[in-house]
């Protein structure tokens, strides 16, 4: 699989585009359609660092907010597929460009359904991608291609497949790639791992992994499309089954979207949660650039419900170095990780950290001692890498390994055996039916 680095996007014929140019989806929305001083004639005159949004949804718009609050950033742009969060997207940016304008007034961000079209823009330097995850690939790629810089929610990608390519081309194309694993600038995520490293709990031998399960739901009839979607390009890659408002959005009913919880939009929990937890993980156990060699997963799935991904699961990874990994959910396990070693463990979750000997909560790591890399705002981080050129705390390959070991525990999930995996390779040894899974077709022409 190392060797599609030079695999083409298919980026799709402008004019055959089914979606709404900026300026005509400005027009059905009520806006007028204006640039900004800094969209217009010479690039970033202000040296801040420009930045277009695609997908402004409920993790979109806190990332939209974040980059808000930088005084050497400036948004111009915003991008969904929803007409109603795209409005509001746009109407947050003005209101917040505005206060800082002595006349109160200002207008420069431009909304675009088609996000080829933003990133397309000469004078945008940096795409923040919240899409779902299905949408993650084709959109960072072609960011990476344009000579973008790209902070990308987690996972990385929905396959990893998707995800060898993302990693190879942004190599490629020399940009800067933030994943949203925030825990990465989080002290005390990254104090337990430096305990890990540096042999503080002995020898480790186990580390065990928790978080939560999806429920599942009954199945539920076609619904209306909202008349602010554009539903088929919300499918984009994935295949075309008629919309269900609880299989997409969240409802009265549901807080979180039920595309979460769908198969073809994303693997479930493994990767909602496990992309943070097992990325954590393999920064304590020195795995960050690897995988594990084998996998074993058993779950729970729906007998019939719109929801399809796994309910209650366990998954037993082995790594070459001998340390094994538990991942189950938070019935079986601790929500967070625990790092297991021959003279004691260390605990950590977001807003909690724990270990026994309680004395090494009091340790503080000698200058001749490993120390990880250290960021305490991730999106600043970002920024600042991207001026000086260098590589973030949450860099594209990292990102993808990460991710890869979510999914190859999703396959594990599905098939229910054993599994023996090749890291370098990235192939399953011996094994075709694994081995097709980790692609997925992309109906047409959403294909990578």
């Amino acid at each position: 699989m190392n060797n599609q680095k030079n695999q083409k996007v298919n980026l799709i014929s402008r004019r055959s585009f089914l979606g709404k140019s900026a300026f005509s989806l400005g027009i059905s929305l009520g806006m007028p359609y204006l640039v900004s001083a800094y969209a217009s004639g010479t690039k970033n005159p202000c040296n801040r660092i420009t930045v277009g949004c695609i997908g402004v949804g409920r993790m979109g718009m806190g990332d939209l907010k974040d980059m808000l609050e930088f005084d050497d950033v400036q948004v111009l742009a915003v991008c969904d597929v929803d007409g109603w969060r795209l409005k509001n997207a746009r109407e947050h940016v003005l209101e917040h460009y505005s206060s800082q304008q002595k006349s109160g007034n200002y207008e420069g961000c431009a909304v675009y359904r088609d996000y080829r079209e933003l990133i397309a823009r000469e004078d945008i330097d940096v795409v923040l991608i919240c899409t779902p995850d299905h949408w993650h690939a084709l959109p960072a790629i072609s960011a990476a291609r344009a000579g973008k810089d790209i902070f990308l929610e987690k996972p990385l990608t929905l396959t990893l497949q998707e995800g060898r390519i993302l990693s190879d081309t942004v190599k490629q194309y020399q940009r800067i790639l933030q994943v949203g694993s925030q825990q990465r600038s989080d002290a005390r995520f990254r104090f337990a791992a430096e305990l890990v490293r540096n042999g503080k709990i002995g020898q480790l031998h186990t580390v065990k992994v928790g978080f939560g399960k999806d429920p599942f739901t009954e199945l539920h009839p076609p619904t209306p499309v909202p008349e602010e979607l554009d539903y088929d390009l919300w499918l984009g890659p994935a295949p075309y089954v008629p919309y269900i408002e609880q299989r997409v959005h969240p409802s009265k009913s549901y807080s979180r979207p039920g595309w979460v919880r769908t198969s073809d939009y994303c693997c479930g929990m493994i990767t909602g949660w496990g992309s943070h937890h097992l990325d954590s993980a393999h920064w304590g156990m020195d795995t960050e650039y690897t995988g594990p060699i084998e996998i074993e997963g058993q779950a729970e799935y729906s007998k019939g419900g719109i929801w399809d991904v796994h309910g209650a699961f366990r998954l037993d990874y082995t790594y070459a170095n001998g340390v094994k990994l538990i991942c189950t959910d938070n019935a079986k396990n601790k929500q967070g990780v625990v790092f297991e070693g021959t003279e004691g463990w260390v605990y950590v979750r977001r807003g909690f950290i724990d270990a026994q000997p309680k004395s090494l909560l009091r340790l503080r790591i000698k200058p001749d001692e490993i120390h990880l890399y250290q960021s305490n705002d991730h999106k600043r981080n970002f920024i600042e890498c991207i001026r000086q050129r260098k590589e973030p705390v949450a860099p594209v390959e990292i990102g993808h390994r990460s991710a890869s070991a979510c999914i190859l525990g999703y396959i594990a999930m599905r098939l229910g055996r054993k599994l023996k995996w090749n890291p370098e390779r990235e192939q399953f040894i011996n094994d075709d039916v694994a081995n097709k899974m980790l692609s997925r077709p992309g109906r047409s022409p959403w294909q990578v």
